[in-house]
């Protein structure tokens, strides 16, 4: 296998880069293929300009909107321009999106959108079977070779370029030379206290890039979903956007729906409908999500998922509203790439939820995630086949790092300082905590990423909100190192490799 593209992680990005390949290629996955990402957890849809009197200026500029100034325009219109061939590939893979009466397909609405363009399978189970006809076609992929419960640990650097992978298994380690290495390992919300993520997306790709030296933009930008359910499991079941969007409404312990005087009202941008719901909680009440006046007894024929959810934890939404609470659900930042998903690192590139495209900003505009993965895995596949195929050497170090022993306090660090309301004096904290951890945790060197960037941004914009700094500034992104992050310009020993 030496010298192949290795992608790392097989929810719809990594799965689309491997697909559209036209070479052997190596995919690894932290568990079964298909049974870990993100995007099998995904209730709501693919976000595509399809539909009769739409098209792709007009989700364009619901994109820029819910961005607040921080997407890169040309690369947000390259992306959505790409939306029907990107659905039309799906559907080739198996993908069977819901239609109506007629034969076309049934578009949602969702928050932010000023169309309804949003394709769902089964209603709410979108991400699982776009999950199951990848996870079919990469069984059947010849040129595909699987590499399943394997943990990403080190990434091996020689001379400034890629070289290699170090990867935990079972049965010991295994290390991959490679010169042309994806990573596609999904986002952070395992790092959070209240996550709608698997719990192992600990941001793990992040901070491996970064310790390796590849600029990091953005990483202070971390998506709340509005509406998970309010209940003991971790992590929370999501009860996706698309419920409001078919007319469902918040309200407290009391009754009151307090989002009628907000613009938007439900299906305002998350930052805001996630703040309001976190404020009454804050102010000692409970929030539900009420489906009743709007589907009634037909919740569970329209979302059967969310209704199976929900009726596990004693819920029964056509009869009472739904307890809900803000999350952890998507990281807007993440490693900086260009158009093709090359990092600054020569011989990474990245691509989904760990890649910042630009496309996001400070705010992803909600369904946008699953239709970025599906468009740049292809082009990340066109890149990686135009680079040079040459061998590295095989890197030399293969011990294994103990397990991470850091997540718990990362997780309470987080829960103090970096939620959806953010102060200078407790994120300064964070950092200085966080930077003693770090050196030795991968999870708490994504999460200084983090913790470091909202320190830096002396402004509220999208999903980042700071109390001792309300106002916005003129828009601009950052690019930062794990170096900056640490406060020193030396070199992470973890960073070094053969």
């Amino acid at each position: 296998m030496t010298g192949r593209s290795v992608i790392v992680g097989a929810g719809i990005a990594g799965a689309m880069t491997a697909l559209a390949l036209q070479e052997d290629c190596v995919l690894v996955c932290a568990g079964a293929l298909g049974s870990l990402s993100s995007s099998r957890l995904a209730q709501g849809g693919v976000a595509a300009a399809i539909g009769p009197g739409d098209d792709a200026a007009q989700h364009l500029n619901d994109t820029l909107a819910a961005g607040d100034g921080l997407c890169d325009a040309a690369a947000a219109g390259a992306i959505l321009s790409q939306a029907p061939a990107a659905v039309a590939r799906l559907e080739s893979l198996g993908v069977r999106f819901d239609r109506g009466p007629d034969g076309a397909h049934a578009l949602g609405l969702e928050a932010a959108h000023g169309q309804n363009r949003i394709l769902h399978v089964a209603g709410d189970g979108t991400g699982a079977d776009i999950m199951r006809a990848l996870t079919q076609a990469l069984r059947r992929a010849a040129h595909v070779t699987i590499i399943e419960h394997a943990e990403l640990v080190r990434l091996h650097v020689r001379e400034g370029r890629i070289a290699g992978v170090l990867l935990r298994r079972p049965s010991g380690p295994l290390t991959l030379a490679t010169g042309r290495l994806v990573l596609a390992t999904g986002g952070v919300g395992g790092l959070f206290p209240a996550t709608t993520n698997p719990l192992g997306n600990t941001g793990r790709g992040l901070a491996l890039a970064a310790r390796a030296g590849a600029l990091i933009r953005d990483a202070e930008f971390v998506q709340f979903h509005p509406t998970a359910l309010d209940c003991t499991l971790d992590p929370l079941p999501l009860v996706s956007e698309a419920v409001r969007g078919e007319g469902a409404v918040l309200i407290d312990d009391a009754g009151m729906r307090f989002m009628s005087g907000i613009a938007g009202r439900e299906l305002a941008p998350r930052d805001v409908v996630a703040r309001a719901i976190q404020r009454r909680i804050a102010a000692g009440a409970r929030v539900f999500l009420d489906a009743r006046p709007a589907l009634g007894r037909h919740f569970a024929t329209r979302f059967p998922g969310i209704d199976a959810l929900c009726r596990a934890q004693g819920i029964d939404p056509a009869q009472e509203p739904i307890p809900v609470r803000p999350a952890a659900h998507y990281h807007m930042g993440g490693i900086a790439v260009d158009a093709e998903g090359r990092s600054s690192l020569p011989g990474l590139w990245a691509v989904g939820e760990v890649a910042a495209t630009g496309l996001h900003g400070a705010n992803r505009l909600a369904s946008n995630s699953l239709l970025e993965g599906a468009v740049c895995g292809p082009r990340v596949a066109a890149s990686l086949e135009r680079a040079a195929r040459e061998a590295p050497p095989a890197p030399a170090h293969t011990e294994l790092p103990p397990p991470d022993p850091a997540l718990p306090q990362v997780r309470a660090i987080l829960g103090r300082a970096l939620m959806l309301e953010r102060e200078g004096g407790a994120l300064a904290g964070a950092v200085l905590h966080l930077r003693r951890l770090a050196p030795r945790s991968d999870a708490a060197a994504a999460a200084l990423m983090i913790a470091a960037g909202a320190l830096a941004r002396r402004e509220s914009r999208g999903a980042h909100c700071r109390t001792d700094y309300p106002a916005t500034l003129p828009a601009a992104s950052t690019l930062s190192t794990y170096a900056q992050a640490m406060g020193s310009a030396e070199a992470d020993p973890l960073a070094l490799s053969a």
